[in-house]
């Protein structure tokens, strides 16, 4: 009884790492082929700012860019790391992270702030429009699904993936919001003010919140994984 109870826990013990191996090389994946089209859609807007003197299109860049070099740093944590040895190093990626979310806040706030200054907004038929409230509620909906699922999973790195996930996802929202008011909304112009103060101050404080929590907990965090009795216990073979 004591042998079988034993195969039956190193059973599920194998299933669950493979479930876990199996959910990192997925968002590892994921996230790479949204770094390429961050970076893609980074120089897009410097290039068009840069062309048309617009500032708010280069605060745009900035953004999206910053969005591609956490991404870029945990698709390369990921590709270093593919036993999940290596918890002090993601904890460490955690913590870059969280640095880069309290500078894409300021960033947000730059932005933020030149949208309602100078009351910039893209308008967009319908049909366009349609494919882009499409699209950012797949990027809600895929966020949800994946915490929902990845709940149980404690890898630091995918923890940190998920974060820019939402993060980007806010963005979205955002953008989103104010390109529908000028498109659709019969709103009048000071009702469409409060609305984007609104929602940019949400996502201003969400990333911020985002940052903060990431950075705090790679601290804490990683100090214990750097112990070598914290370690062996999330070495895996």
């Amino acid at each position: 009884m004591p042998k079988q109870m034993a195969a039956v826990l190193f059973s599920e013990e194998k299933t669950q790492k493979d479930v876990s191996r199996g959910q990192r090389k997925s968002m590892i994946t994921s996230a790479a082929f949204s770094f390429a089209f961050n970076l893609l859609y980074a120089l897009y807007h410097f290039a068009f700012g840069i062309m048309n003197m617009s500032l708010w299109f280069v605060a745009m860049g900035a953004v999206y860019w910053i969005l591609a070099t956490m991404r870029f740093s945990a698709v390369l944590c990921g590709r270093r790391n593919d036993n999940l040895a290596s918890e002090d190093t993601e904890y460490f990626v955690m913590k870059l992270t969280g640095a880069f979310f309290i500078l894409l806040g300021c960033v947000l706030a730059a932005v933020i702030y030149i949208s309602l200054s100078q009351n910039i907004a893209a308008r967009h038929g319908e049909i366009i429009m349609i494919t882009i409230a499409a699209y950012t509620f797949f990027k809600i909906t895929r966020v949800i699904i994946r915490s929902v699922k990845q709940r149980k999973n404690s890898s630091p790195l995918l923890s940190v993936i998920r974060s820019i996930s939402a993060a980007e996802a806010a963005v979205s929202v955002l953008t989103l919001q104010r390109s529908m008011l000028v498109s659709f909304g019969s709103m009048e112009s000071d009702e469409i003010l409060i609305m984007n103060i609104l929602t940019g101050t949400a996502v201003w404080i969400f990333v911020f919140t985002l940052g903060f929590a990431l950075t705090i907990k790679g601290i804490k965090k990683g100090s214990k994984a750097s112990c070598p009795e914290v370690r062996t216990k999330y070495h895996f073979k």
